[in-house]
């Protein structure tokens, strides 16, 4: 098997993980169990390895223009310390990708990237930067990221750090926290619909905060988590999955992340085209759905409606929380409607589905 390693790499074959390749990078898929894992970030904690994530920091007087005019959502108004979510498209409003903004100060931004497209944002963000006065600088490989991420994560971390991380709010950060004796920044923010955190730290650090981390969560019944879980839990929670619900193909319009689109500011790329989309009306729209009948839908799976393919599945699982099947799906507008009953086509059979609300879970 091919890929790059991440700094964890032998912690995850210590600790049982079965490796997959998966973006270019070797991870753990499951180390007990994606449903065992699942249930434990539901309900105490998980510990994920997501150090395959990019890490680009934009630097100087126009770091700002250069990432309002990057991003759809608004960072006017940002604090230090505060996180915002963007998707980031071309100018045919297509989506390079979606991401993190990271504000330290008025003239330095961290941009937290998917693994996989690393490269294709590097080289976009470049692009984009002609003109305006910032400097990027790629530190992906230099950067390790683990994710705490349950109802116990503020317990676990607080025996850690004398730092106020219970304090930390939702989407916000502290920039220098020794976790375990070693120097770290910490965000409030996950991939899993649960309370949480994202733990940034050198490459050289990584395993021996793994392990101190591990040793604090044992009483609360901390498990390692890996790739498996981490997607079923971000689906239950409708997180978009570059590539599944989200693409150079589908806008965020489209996938239904409007909120993070904001069309009244001055500019940004994609903005005309995002525009013209919203006042021609979508022509198709990410939708949630549970499958009634037998049988599991699956990534690439038509989806039927009145005798004709409508669309096609983009994430489909098992949902462990709720005990049912579900999907997420690219649909005809024109079928895009609560309560609609639809069909999905697994293994050459229609299986009824119908649509419902998203999310399908959310934190109480």
């Amino acid at each position: 098997m091919e890929g790059k390693k991440t700094p964890l790499f032998d912690t995850h074959i210590k600790y049982g993980g079965k490796i997959v390749e998966f973006g270019g990078w070797l991870l753990p898929v499951q180390y007990s169990g994606i449903i065992e894992e699942h249930n434990a970030v539901r309900t105490k904690a998980g510990l994920f390895d997501v150090s395959h994530m990019g890490e680009i920091w934009a630097e100087g007087k126009g770091s700002f223009a250069f990432l309002q005019n990057l991003v759809t959502n608004d960072l006017a108004g940002m604090q230090a310390g505060q996180i915002r979510y963007s998707p980031m498209c071309y100018k045919d409003g297509g989506t390079v990708d979606d991401l993190l903004v990271y504000k330290y100060d008025e003239e330095l931004y961290l941009i937290v990237v998917n693994a996989a497209n690393i490269e294709k944002d590097w080289n976009w963000m470049q692009e984009n930067a002609v003109g305006f006065e910032v400097v990027l600088t790629n530190k992906s490989d230099e950067t390790a990221q683990l994710a705490l991420q349950g109802p116990a994560a503020v317990a676990i971390l607080s025996k850690l750090t004398d730092a106020p991380v219970s304090e930390i709010q939702y989407y916000h950060f502290l920039p220098e926290v020794m976790v375990a004796g070693k120097k770290t920044m910490v965000s409030r923010t996950g991939y899993t619909g649960e309370d949480g955190y994202e733990i940034y730290c050198a490459p050289a650090d990584a395993a021996e905060l793994w392990e101190a981390i591990m040793a604090a969560g044992k009483d609360e019944g901390i498990l390692p988590t890996g790739l498996g879980c981490r997607d079923t839990l971000r689906f239950e929670s409708c997180l978009p999955l570059y590539g599944h619900e989200l693409s150079a193909e589908i806008s965020p319009l489209v996938a239904g992340l409007g909120r993070f689109v904001k069309l009244d500011k001055e500019a940004f790329n994609g903005l005309e085209a995002l525009k013209a989309q919203k006042a021609a009306g979508l022509p198709q729209k990410v939708m949630g759905m549970e499958v009634t009948g037998r049988g599991i839908a699956r990534a690439g799976y038509p989806v039927k409606a009145d005798g004709k393919v409508i669309g096609s599945v983009t994430t489909g699982s098992p949902a462990p929380t709720l005990g049912k099947n579900m999907a997420l799906a690219l649909i005809d507008a024109a079928y895009a409607e609560i309560g609609k009953e639809i069909a999905v086509e697994v293994r050459g059979k229609d299986i009824s589905a119908v649509i419902v609300a998203k999310p399908f879970y959310k934190r109480g």
